[in-house]
């Protein structure tokens, strides 16, 4: 006779193996809409190469360490470093954050096309971003005011920059506008002859005009050799060490294919 103990083992066993088996077919992203480019061409790419589905979702890198922590992600997508606190939850609810550098940033400063400033200083962005320098022409520009354009709290390109230009606690300026996505901060910078902003190297274009920090503009080599001086990490979060399909989407970066996709989004391999 089949005793419980080895039923109940057998179905324990058949969980387990549906579970890795969930997990090796489907692989969920959440996070950071300056790692989104990346995340949706790997995604595209590894479901054509390997039939695995990939799904990706842009909320946010604060809400993608929130949904590895809870468990409805499998990778979070991040453009900063996991915070103490967030970590210290995932580690409560029984989560263990692992980071995997995907690819380097630069963020870059940008300004309306039209401005002829073509330089600036950290401390100088600092100063305009503090409310400290209001016109434009206090930094060699015209005889404008400065209209400052931030990303949301929740951003981890708002984060960085807090981190690598103004200083964590220091408070930017009231007067600053708040937008949603990189893409949002272009269009703005883009149609508004007096705006600053800053973006994720990967969505520079023709429409604005981006500023070299301290004389150093953010290309592959400045931010690759730290020369840039607002250059950061961009980040994959798993659960713990990948393996099988997840260990594959993590490893990309290191591929040729991988390398190709990050240089083509206008990143910087690692």
């Amino acid at each position: 006779m089949i005793s419980k103990q080895f039923i109940a083992a057998l179905l324990l066993c058949f969980f387990c193996f549906s579970n890795t088996d969930a997990a090796v077919n489907a692989i969920v992203l959440d996070g950071s809409t300056t790692v989104g480019p990346i995340a949706k061409s790997f995604a595209s790419y590894f479901t054509k190469k390997y039939g695995v589905s990939v799904t990706v979702s842009e909320s946010g890198s604060g809400n993608g360490a929130k949904s590895l922590i809870n468990g409805s992600c499998t990778i979070a997508t991040m453009s900063r470093a996991m915070k103490e606190k967030e970590t210290a939850a995932a580690v409560r609810n029984g989560i263990n954050p692992v980071p995997h550098i995907v690819a380097l940033d630069g963020l870059a400063i940008v300004v309306f096309p039209g401005n002829p400033v073509k330089s600036l200083t950290k401390e100088q962005i600092s100063s305009i971003y503090r409310g400290k320098v209001t016109n434009w022409k206090q930094v060699g520009g015209p005889d404008q005011g400065i209209i400052l354009i931030q990303r949301e709290s929740n951003s981890g390109t708002q984060e960085a920059f807090k981190t690598l230009v103004t200083g964590k606690g220091v408070q930017i300026s009231g007067a600053a506008e708040t937008q949603s996505s990189n893409g949002a901060v272009k269009n703005r910078v883009s149609t508004t002859s007096s705006a600053i902003g800053f973006l994720g190297l990967g969505f520079v274009d023709r429409s604005v005009k981006v500023v070299a920090v301290n004389g150093v503009m953010p290309d592959e080599t400045a931010v690759k050799n730290g020369t840039y001086p607002i250059a950061r990490p961009l980040y994959f979060y798993t659960n713990g060490d990948p393996s099988g399909s997840v260990r594959q989407f993590i490893d990309l970066p290191a591929t040729d294919d991988g390398k190709r996709i990050i240089t083509e989004l206008g990143f910087v391999n690692r």
